[in-house]
């Protein structure tokens, strides 16, 4: 399998783009602001919305499968680990309760081969700029979700 053939998944660059316009334009409120409050209150969020943007930024791709299906990528802000097929403990969709509808979120759950250490990592359409429910069918067809049943 090619590098132009790997799948992978991270927040669009647009919608990380317009995150970092709406952060300027924060910024921009806050140094034309009447009040030194006003001033101080904008201008953290402004400087949030930039820090979420930037972190968006840095976290690219987000998820990634290997070559040969070999096992995935995690793209972190302390930076990429991979996690061969094996470490896959488990690869499931849990729909989370939120604003009175349920929506798919992709979890992850490893398990170090070199010390058992346990992880559990959680994905949204956010992260992966695509539906979950895709992602956790492309990850099944690669035989990268063990616990995987086709639909």
């Amino acid at each position: 399998m090619s590098a132009e053939n790997t799948p992978r998944w991270s927040t669009p660059p647009g919608a990380v783009v317009a995150l970092a316009a709406g952060g300027v334009a924060l910024a921009v409120a806050a140094a034309t602001a009447v009040d030194a409050a006003g001033r101080v209150l904008v201008g953290v969020a402004a400087a949030l919305v930039l820090a979420f943007a930037a972190s968006a930024w840095r976290q690219r791709p987000r998820l990634e499968v290997l070559p040969e299906s070999s096992g995935l990528a995690v793209t972190r802000l302390t930076g990429r680990r991979e996690y061969p097929a094996a470490a896959l403990h488990r690869v499931r969709l849990v729909e989370y309760p939120r604003m009175g509808r349920r929506v798919p979120m992709l979890e992850i759950d490893t398990i170090d081969p070199r010390d058992g250490s346990e992880s559990l990592m959680i994905f949204g359409r956010w992260d992966l700029g695509a539906d979950p429910r895709e992602v956790h069918e492309a990850l099944g067809a690669r035989g990268l979700a063990p616990d995987h049943k086709p639909s």
